[in-house]
Formats: structure tokens, C-alpha cells, sequence
């Protein structure tokens, strides 16, 4: 009997190497060993010049857009020795968590796909807070690298600590520019530049003052918040002032928005559907509650579709994504909801019933009315679905001639639920098994 044939060796590991600005000398024996004997080096072509001759491998600079290019490098080089080059550490925003995605599909389709190997480096964030003698537990990091300077805003917050990754030489004067449009000039801000290299310096002053040149592309931005005097404090729970929003009327006002999103109960990583959007404070309100929160505006009013977008911006959740067209129809096409918002077109007809019909098992749903007409609406969903339907009234203070009283605004009514998971079928209905002949 003819032995078996030997199992085919396991793939070479995908090696990533995290390097800093200190270079090779920086880094430990087996990040050296590994780049030494890689037969491929895939990095930035900063990242590659500070590799020694002895990295003899052929060296690959990675193409632009980076990401849909990863699946084809990895590809192209299939069972040969592959090292990547990364900044700092590998999955502190970097190279290492698109390579982790990506083998992780290729091994649902190929279990022979190679393991990931990962050599970390200190990051910039742990080099900054050692510098500034900041904890790093306490220290809140934004990044701006392929991302909005606007997503710097939902963060500005009085004595609160930031560390800002920068997309390049300008992004300091951009961050400075944001901090004083949003009342926060006083701010100090320390620009470090080639952390942990022997080309390392530090700039110094306040966003109100900011006038130092272009710094070094490698640089982080430190934060230490300051709030403008008559600057309005904005929270980081639901119920934002009515004021922090542009709007033409078409807003869930301020105590009854508080409400309605404790009801949707935002969760990280949870999409929302807003339906109606009008000015967008439930969907940006939603997407503050957590930096993964996701959720889609849909708006048919072109103007208030636009409106959306600037209230996004200035509140610091530039990625809402905005959908111009009438519900129900606009629905067509858009991923799972986790909770869905109805706060407009009620009526539309079928549009209650698509989106019960779109919640999975578990997702939530509320909506918000001031008319009879689409209370009757509510009621009816009640009767069917269960879950709660209640009435908000707010009263304001204000003057009455010498004296005070109240105004009541609007009461609105709310039906929310909780779709249930599908009914299992009772043994009774269950197919029965018949005695063969």
C-alpha cells in the first residue's frame, strides 16, 4: 500500500511591520528579521526609504486608492514571503485592520489563505501622550486621515483633551479654522512633528492665534479644549438647544426630540432610518450618541435636503447620509434599519407598512405626530403591533402682561414598539407524521 502523500506545507504568514519615524534603528530584532528576509516589501514610499540595502526584497509601493487595490497585491504574490510596512502600530487606524478584512474574505472562499502576522510598533498616539504626560485611557483620539475636518466638532467640549491624527501639513490651520467657527479659539494647540525620530519638534500656540507655517505631513495635533466666553454648551446626550440647529420650523423641538430618542435607544454600530428628516436633529442627533451610529436622512423638500447636510456638518457627523425623494419609494434599495424614525409624511400611503416590513426581528420603530388624522394612524398601529402610544405636552413660560404664564405648545403623540421575533409554529400545526402501509 503506496504511503500517503505528504499535506501541502501551510502558507507563508503575511507579515505587517509597524515603523516609526526613528526607522530601522527603532525597531526590534524580529521586526529586522522579518523585513530582512521578506522576498516582497509593500509600504508607502516614506514608509520604504527608511529600510537599509540589506531589505532586499523587491519593494512595492502601494497604488492609490489603496483599499480596492489590497485584494489584488495579496493576489499577485501568493506564496511568496510578503512583508507590509505600516505606520506605527498596524491596527491603530492603519493597514492592519483592511488586511485583517480582506483575509478573512478570501478565507471564506480559500481555507489555504495565509495567516496574518503582526509586529507592532509604538503609535504616534502613545508617543504624543508620553510627550504631553497625558494618560492615554483618558485621551479621546480623532483621526482626519480620509476623513472630514468637521468630524472634529462633535468632540469640542470645555477642558476636554483631543488628540487630532492629521492628514498632512495643513490639517493644523484647518483644525484651527474649525475651533474658532465653533467658539472654541482659546483652545491650545501643540502641533508634534516627527514623533520618536531625530527631526521631532513640537509647535505651540492657540486656534484664535494659529499662524505657524505648514508643519512636517507626520505630525499629531494635542487639544487642550478651551470654550469662548457666551459660546453655547452643547451636550453629549439627546436634546441639543433648538438654536444649534438651522431650520425653517420643520424640527423636533428640543424636549420632545430628547424623548424620541431615548425611545429609538441608539446603539453603537445601529443604523437609523429618519423619514421626513426636515432638519436632520433626530438622524444627528442619533449618529452623536456613539462615533460607529450610522444612519440615512430622507428628505423629498430638495432645500431641506440640503439644509440636512449643513446641520450635519456643523454638529460634527458629516457622514449622515442624505436621500432626496418621497417615502415610501425612497426606501427602496437601502440597507436593513436597525430603528426607524418617522417624523413626517405619515400618510403617505404604505409607508407605516414598509417599514414594519423592513425592521428585522428586535428593531424598533417610532413615530411622531401633532395631527388627528395620522393619530388615527397610530392608534390603529397600536391596536395591531402593541408597544406604547403616548401623549407629550411642553408648556414654555412666558410673560403675561406684568406677569408670567404658560403657552403650550403642540402636543404630539407616539407609538413606539419593538417588532417580535417570528411566531414559531404551534405543535398543533405542525406536520403530522402519517403510519405507512
Amino acid at each position: 500500500m503506496s504511503p500517503a502523500p505528504p499535506a501541502p506545507a501551510a502558507p507563508e504568514p503575511l507579515s505587517v511591520v509597524g515603523i516609526g519615524a526613528d526607522g530601522w534603528d527603532g525597531l526590534p530584532a524580529a521586526s529586522q528579521q522579518a523585513l530582512r528576509t521578506a522576498e516582497v516589501l509593500i509600504g508607502g514610499p516614506r514608509q520604504l526609504a527608511l529600510l537599509p540595502a540589506e531589505c532586499a526584497g523587491e519593494r512595492v509601493p502601494w497604488p492609490a486608492p489603496l483599499r480596492p487595490a489590497v485584494p489584488g497585491l495579496l493576489a499577485a504574490y501568493a506564496g511568496r514571503r510578503v512583508c507590509v510596512l505600516a505606520s506605527g502600530d498596524p491596527m491603530f487606524y492603519g493597514i492592519g485592520r483592511t488586511l485583517t478584512e480582506v483575509l478573512a474574505e478570501a478565507a471564506a472562499a480559500a481555507p489555504r489563505t495565509p495567516r496574518l502576522r503582526i509586529l507592532p510598533h509604538p503609535s504616534s498616539v502613545s508617543y504624543a501622550c508620553a510627550r504631553l504626560g497625558w494618560p492615554l485611557e483618558d485621551t479621546e483620539v480623532i483621526t482626519l486621515v480620509g476623513r472630514p475636518t468637521e468630524n472634529l466638532a462633535r468632540a469640542l467640549y470645555d477642558g476636554h483633551r483631543l488628540l487630532v491624527l492629521s492628514a498632512g501639513a495643513g490639517t493644523p490651520a484647518e483644525v484651527a479654522a474649525l475651533l474658532r467657527a465653533h467658539g472654541f479659539g482659546p483652545t491650545r494647540m501643540r502641533v508634534l512633528e516627527q514623533l520618536g525620530g531625530d527631526r521631532e519638534r513640537t509647535a505651540e500656540g492657540t486656534a484664535d492665534g494659529w499662524d505657524a507655517p505648514p508643519a512636517d505631513p507626520l505630525n499629531v495635533i494635542a487639544l487642550d479644549c478651551r470654550r469662548a466666553p457666551g459660546t453655547a454648551p452643547l451636550s453629549t446626550v439627546p436634546g441639543l438647544p433648538d438654536a444649534a440647529y438651522e431650520h425653517d420650523g420643520q424640527l423636533t423641538k428640543r424636549h420632545v426630540r430628547a424623548a424620541t430618542l431615548a425611545a429609538l435607544a441608539p446603539a453603537p454600530g445601529e443604523l437609523l432610518w429618519d423619514i421626513g428628516g426636515g432638519s436632520g436633529s433626530i438622524a444627528i442627533e442619533w449618529l452623536r450618541a456613539h462615533r460607529s451610529c450610522r444612519a440615512i436622512s430622507v428628505e423629498r423638500d430638495a432645500v431641506r435636503a440640503e439644509r440636512i447636510g449643513r446641520n450635519a456638518a456643523s454638529l460634527g457627523v458629516p457622514a449622515l447620509r442624505i436621500v432626496h425623494g418621497p417615502a415610501p419609494a425612497a426606501l427602496d434599495g437601502l440597507p436593513t434599519p436597525d430603528a426607524v424614525f418617522i417624523g413626517g409624511g405619515l400618510t403617505a400611503p404604505g409607508l407605516l407598512a414598509a417599514c414594519w416590513e423592513a425592521l428585522p426581528a428586535g428593531g424598533r420603530i417610532v413615530a411622531n405626530t401633532v395631527t388627528l388624522e395620522s393619530e388615527a394612524l397610530l392608534a390603529d398601529q397600536y391596536r395591531q403591533h402593541g408597544g406604547e402610544l403616548v401623549r407629550l405636552a411642553v408648556a414654555h413660560a412666558v410673560p403675561v402682561g406684568g406677569f408670567t404664564g404658560w403657552r403650550q405648545a403642540m402636543p404630539v403623540t407616539q407609538w413606539s414598539a419593538v417588532k417580535p421575533q417570528a411566531a414559531s409554529p404551534s405543535p398543533s400545526s405542525l406536520p403530522q407524521e402519517t403510519e405507512q402501509p
